[in-house]
């Protein structure tokens, strides 16, 4: 049987589109590359593309989406999490947030996987998203 190679894309469910693929853009600096409506289930979907084609995301809309707040103790997504080659640029992250009005904790050491760090953030809907980067790069 052959080995799974990578993640193809991520798909996460917002209680908007409209609000949340310019967040993503300006924030995570991914593009739009496609959006499809199906008028008859109401489904909204929007592809999302990483710099350099690095992953993709969609961001879909359902029509009866719950608009409660996120929750990673429920079960399904906990976070998603991006990493970055050096400790610097997780540090850059922080600033990019920070210039962005995003909240955010600040870059710390990982009890979880030792030798790394980590920021976090949420996304408009309240999904949790982090940043991760070895101490030592």
């Amino acid at each position: 049987m052959s080995k799974l190679t990578g993640v193809h894309h991520l798909a996460l469910t917002v209680t908007d589109v409209d609000r949340s693929v310019p967040w993503y853009e300006r924030v995570l600096e991914l593009r739009e590359t496609g959006r499809r409506e199906d008028p008859e289930t109401g489904l909204r979907k929007v592809l999302l593309q990483a710099p350099g084609d690095a992953f993709s995301m969609v961001l879909l809309q359902h029509p009866d989406t719950e608009r409660g707040t996120f929750d990673e103790r429920r079960t399904g997504l906990d976070h998603v999490a991006f990493t970055v080659p050096t400790y610097g640029e997780l540090k850059q992250w922080e600033q990019r947030l920070a210039a962005y009005g995003v909240t955010y904790s600040p870059a710390k050491a990982s009890r979880t996987l030792p030798g790394s760090a980590v920021v976090v953030f949420r996304d408009p809907d309240g999904i949790q998203l982090e940043v991760w980067a070895g101490v030592d790069s």
